[in-house]
């Protein structure tokens, strides 16, 4: 199938959403028409994707509250990892150190009010084997958002109000959280303002030895933070350093020196307010420096955002997804798949070329 093809179908799509699932109608083209050789479709579905170990699969959902599914990357087969068993829908969906699924999905779900199964008090983290031999585990704990998984420990950490951090062992084959820790509480915060809001992000590689997590102050309209704490000391570091934008972190980079982030920064304050709607990826350096980068420009004309990436285990390549401004966060128009080695390679190529780089297009050669 061609990138023409694909992106007719996306379209289509994106054309038929559901506005009852929090999605819109797409009154114009989309922003990856045409496709730049370093962006590749994977999927014309689906959201919040998490790379396999190996590198050769994501994990995805089908959308809020839906199925969990797996993608092969490079035949784009697809396989269901949650119709063995009935369910209420998931909300998060991560590869576990052992190659297990740590899921997030509430019990009991309410048409009339889906969103409260999204909320702490009722999204649910479970187990799910690889080998797909029944139905998931629950872990005995809620979460608010999502919750975040060592690359090569059984160590995981989550939020409600604080954060915990635990080890997932498994007992005759059922798994379970050992030495459950509180990590961080909004006061343990640096400064006098004592009700910032919390979600993990990342376990730090290549040690682990640090968690990077996001502090949203809901007093300033929109303001995020990129914050991590030293596991061993417990020193909360502040890495975005810049209280009038919207610095989300997302996907970290193996190596550990920078981490991808939905940001504002291209879009300042506009009086008192912004607003995360108009966000786009960054790369922000975990030096301290607060040095960012802008990598995609999907959010020029503040009509999509790009959202949600992730880095795969060799560096080389994210997934990631786009969706509307306005629509509610974390929902997905399918998986797309970033080559950051080629995007350079073709940046380098055009400049000794002398061509024009047209970054409203992600890199899209102009000869003008």
């Amino acid at each position: 199938m061609n990138n023409r093809i694909l992106i007719l179908t996306l379209t289509i799509l994106l054309n038929g959403a559901d506005h009852a699932a929090g999605q819109l109608h797409i009154s114009s083209s989309s922003p990856i028409d045409p496709l730049p050789p370093h962006i590749k479709i994977v999927t014309t579905f689906g959201e919040r994707c998490d790379w396999s170990h190996d590198g050769r699969k994501l994990i995805f959902l089908e959308r809020t509250f839906g199925d969990v599914f797996e993608v092969e990357i490079e035949t784009g087969k697809l396989r269901p990892l949650t119709h063995h068993f009935f369910h209420e829908g998931f909300v998060r969906a991560l590869y576990l150190a052992n190659g297990d699924i740590l899921l997030s999905g509430s019990r009991t779900f309410d048409v009339n009010d889906p969103w409260k199964s999204r909320m702490p008090e009722q999204a649910e983290l479970w187990v799910l084997k690889s080998d797909l031999s029944g139905p998931p585990t629950p872990l005995g704990v809620f979460c608010k958002e999502g919750p975040t998984c060592s690359r090569k420990q059984m160590k995981i950490a989550w939020t409600v109000d604080d954060i915990y951090m635990a080890e997932i062992i498994y007992k005759d084959g059922i798994p379970m959280l050992e030495s459950v820790d509180t990590l961080v509480r909004p006061s343990d915060l640096p400064g006098a303002v004592r009700n910032w809001n919390l979600e993990t992000q990342n376990f730090r590689p290549p040690y682990d030895k640090e968690l990077i997590f996001n502090a949203h102050f809901p007093a300033v309209e929109y303001e995020a933070e990129v914050m991590g704490i030293d596991l061993e000391t417990r020193k909360i570091v502040n890495y975005s350093l810049r209280p009038d934008r919207y610095d989300e972190p997302e996907g970290i980079f193996p190596d550990g020196k920078s981490i991808l982030v939905e940001s504002t920064r291209h879009h300042p304050k506009r009086g008192e307010r912004t607003t995360w709607d108009y966000i786009d990826l960054y790369k922000l350096e975990l030096d301290g420096s607060g040095h960012m980068e802008r990598v995609t420009w999907f959010n020029e004309g503040l009509k999509f955002r790009a959202t949600n990436p992730v880095v795969s285990d060799d560096g080389g390549y994210m997934a990631f997804q786009y969706s509307l401004v306005g629509e509610t966060t974390g929902i997905g128009h399918g998986i797309i798949i970033w080559d950051f080695r080629k995007a350079e390679k073709q940046r380098k190529s055009m400049i000794r070329k002398g061509i024009k780089i047209d970054y409203s297009n992600n890199y899209e050669a102009s000869n003008e």
